[in-house]
């Protein structure tokens, strides 16, 4: 595999983007937290073995945790593929994986036909996905990018494993601050694991029922006036998840995802509200830890915001904490109909109070209590959102450059240069955020206007417009058998035509999502299409059902579907519409016309 050379004749073989002055960032004067612990000295691996005698599962005697006999009646068919063999046990800690591989080399189809759950379901616990309706043969890995932080030496590995795949090959930014590659093929697996784990990097326990990647503030250590810097907690709490790259045997048979964020910011970047479990710094007898909300999940047939279970954990308490939230989850959660298994049924059927007891329970049996009520929120309600995009100051004097990536789409090129990037003009890191988004932090002032003028920021723009700044898409039909519509370039498209035809006063946030599922988070949007189809004059077409009225923040809100099955021909002038009649949104040529009268 050959790395791209950069060369100063390529970088300078388009112009550079100009940029209007720097505006002064939203002033909101705090003084940063210091936690009275080290978090970094915390303590990542926790096991106990416990499992409640009323559970629904039982201890297999190699460690791992399996549905009881007694409870598998209903259970729900990717229930009944992890009973008849155990992803983990199969896939990372014996040769399965390597013979897959293997064979996979000599004739691909034969070995899917002989355990197509195998390939389909069970290679997600190890971060591989096989769409056969869309990309047969081919994997998309997803990776754990814990807090969204990612070195230039990572990213260029990752741009030349891409790049080595040709058409094929193309990577992701979720809305989790993490990382997806595509054209991947099982033959080379093992050896980009091994790549992986050189680097500091896993995809183990990314897919399926296991925590996915842990978010955290993207300015973590940079912000002048974060509360807390969430990286040594993402990590501690991301390396006891997957027992640091081993796989944890105590929490991998959940009976679903499970998300996790540590807040840092009162700007709230990290949308603590639609996450299983989130710490919110908070102050309790003179000391700094975690408020904790629970339950905020999207599906496809319901959607909730996360509630205050009404406690609070100290900085050591963070890994018992969720260790007693995933055991009891895995115990008690239900197996059955998939659509109603996250943790926030399991908190409906028992009570708020009756969980955080049975929370606080576990942890006093391991000596991690007591789970304490909570404290005073360090988070500033009255806040007002900062924007991170272009240039700012950094705590240490250096400046962070916030960057748009339309829909969070990256080529091999653009990972190359961004690494080059980093490395030749900042601190080495890159930054995602949950809008699919970078930020290349530790940019002296004088190599500012040097970064600022090179080729890449006229594709990932600096200075974007108000709606193709705040764009978020999921996968599409062209990568995912699930998705109705292609919400990539439709979502570029449709920003790009409005750009052009409105002048529009204030930040829409407009997201895509190809199904129910939605990946691409609809309900947290201003505007947000949800893939589906209607029926057209020469049969079924693409449409979307329309959502508006999400809000992130502290006020949060879930958006409403306020339209059904709008075919995407008729989308543009419906959404012109919406936003000139609820967003301020003002035609151009009715601009223009005022201006020559």
């Amino acid at each position: 595999m050959q790395s791209l050379a950069f060369s100063g004749e390529r970088l300078s073989a388009q112009q550079g983007v100009r940029l209007p002055a720097r505006k002064p960032r939203a002033h909101n004067a705090r003084t940063p937290v210091c936690p009275k612990a080290k978090a970094n000295e915390l303590e990542p691996r926790y096991n106990t073995g416990y499992v409640a005698d009323d559970a629904k599962v039982y201890k297999h005697e190699d460690g791992y945790f399996v549905v009881k006999d007694t409870e598998t009646k209903g259970i729900n068919p990717f229930e009944k593929t992890k009973l008849a063999k155990d992803a983990l046990a199969s896939l990372k800690w014996s040769d399965d994986l390597a013979n897959m591989s293997a064979a996979a080399k000599e004739d691909f189809t034969a070995m899917y036909e002989e355990d197509k759950s195998q390939v389909d379901t069970r290679l997600k616990f190890v971060g591989l996905f096989h769409r056969p309706k869309t990309t047969y043969g081919k994997f998309m890995m997803r990776l754990r990018m814990y807090n969204g932080i990612i070195s230039a030496e990572q990213m260029r590995y990752l741009g030349e494993l891409v790049e080595s795949y040709g058409e094929d090959g193309c990577a992701d930014i979720t809305t989790r601050q993490n990382i997806q590659l595509r054209g991947i093929e099982l033959p080379d697996v093992p050896g980009i694991f091994e790549n992986l784990q050189r680097l500091g990097m896993t995809s183990t326990q990314s897919g399926m029922d296991n925590v996915r990647n842990v978010v955290g503030s993207p300015l973590a250590g940079i912000d002048p006036e974060e509360i807390l810097d969430t990286r040594p907690y993402a990590k501690v709490i991301n390396e006891f998840l997957t027992d640091e790259g081993r796989g944890h045997k105590e929490i991998t048979n959940l009976p679903r995802k499970f998300n996790i964020a540590v807040i840092g910011t009162h700007d709230l970047y990290e949308h603590p509200h639609i996450n299983d479990l989130a710490f919110v710094p908070a102050e309790k007898d003179g000391e700094v830890g975690f408020n904790v909300e629970v339950g905020g999940f999207f599906s496809a047939v319901k959607c909730e915001g996360a509630i205050p279970l009404g406690a609070w954990v100290s900085e050591e308490q963070l890994v018992p904490f969720c260790h007693a939230m995933l055991t009891a989850f895995r115990d008690f959660g239900a197996r059955k109909n998939r659509q109603k298994t996250r943790v926030m049924y399991l908190i409906k059927e028992l009570g708020v109070d009756a969980f955080r007891a049975e929370l606080a329970s576990r942890m006093e049996r391991e000596g991690a209590g007591p789970l304490r009520e909570e404290g005073a929120s360090l988070v500033d309600p009255n806040w007002t959102r900062r924007g991170y995009f272009g240039a700012h100051k950094q705590v240490d004097g250096n400046n962070f450059v916030g960057l748009n990536v339309p829909v969070g789409r990256l080529q091999a090129d653009d990972m190359l240069a961004l690494a080059h990037l980093a490395e030749t003009y900042g601190d080495g890191d890159i930054r995602m955020t949950v809008e699919q988004n970078v930020i290349l932090s530790g940019v002296p002032d004088a190599k500012l206007a040097d970064l600022l003028a090179q080729p890449l920021l006229t594709k990932f723009s600096p200075a974007p417009g108000k709606l193709e700044a705040h764009v978020v898409a999921c996968t599409g039909s062209r990568f995912c058998g699930f998705a109705q519509i292609e919400t990539k370039q439709s979502a570029k498209d449709m920003a790009a035509h409005l750009e052009r035809t409105l002048d529009i006063p204030e930040v829409v946030r407009m997201h895509w999502t190809g199904c129910p599922n939605t990946c691409g988070q609809v309900q947290v949007a201003d505007l947000g299409f949800l893939g589906t189809t209607a029926k057209g004059p020469d049969g079924p077409e693409p449409a979307v059902d329309v959502f508006m009225g999400g809000t992130i923040g502290h006020e949060s809100e879930l958006a409403n579907c306020i339209r059904q099955k709008v075919p995407l021909r008729e989308l543009a002038p419906y959404v012109e519409e919406l936003l000139v009649e609820h967003f301020g949104a003002v035609r151009k040529e009715e601009v223009a016309a005022v201006a020559s009268a």
